[in-house]
């Protein structure tokens, strides 16, 4: 960010960047996700999780065989209350993923999901609560808008009938502040 000097236009200051909420070229950071695939329903998708120079790697084969056809990863995360976007630094196959967020680690609990598509070369997508859809198990479900702050896990889930090898590299995971609404909106 520069600020220009309202005495002398030609004159700016760079203020440091906020350093991202999860810097995925942070071991630490990398060993707090796990992987969850369609073996939980009696898939035969795999994927790993590892550290990459200055990312993480998200990679492997999704398979549609024994009804499968995801594979996904997540782990916890704290939004600031005043988080109003989430930036993802990312570079991949430029295949379709969802950036997925659940308010528990749960099961039966339905979670948002945003999609993109995988950049190849580093870029940042930013995403606004509307992007996000709630889904259960594949499906639409009524919900509310998503509130970032009350989010506790993020994610990143590879389906739609995608079937074969993938890989995705993560950078980190910002947020930028935005205004709140007042009493009645």
């Amino acid at each position: 960010m520069a600020i220009t000097s309202q005495q002398d236009p030609e004159i700016s200051v760079s203020l440091p960047a906020e350093p991202p909420l999860l810097d995925f070229s942070r071991a630490e950071v990398v060993g707090a996700f796990w992987v969850v695939n369609d073996g939980v329903m009696g898939g035969v998708s795999s994927s790993r999780l590892c550290p990459a120079p200055g990312a993480m790697l998200f990679e492997g084969e999704v398979s549609l065989a024994s009804n499968g056809g995801f594979a996904s990863f997540r782990g916890p995360v704290r939004f600031p209350a005043q988080s109003a976007v989430l930036m993802l630094t990312v570079r991949g196959d430029g295949r379709r993923y969802q950036l997925t967020l659940k308010p528990v680690d749960d099961a039966g609990t339905a979670q948002y999901q945003a999609g993109f598509v995988a950049p190849l070369d580093w870029e940042t997508l930013s995403f606004q609560p509307t992007d996000f859809a709630a889904s259960f198990r594949g499906r639409a479900v009524a919900a509310p808008v998503v509130s970032f702050a009350d989010m506790r896990y993020v994610g990143l889930l590879i389906a739609e009938q995608q079937s074969g090898n993938f890989r995705i590299e993560l950078k980190s995971i910002a947020t930028e502040a935005g205004a709140q609404p007042g009493p009645g909106g």
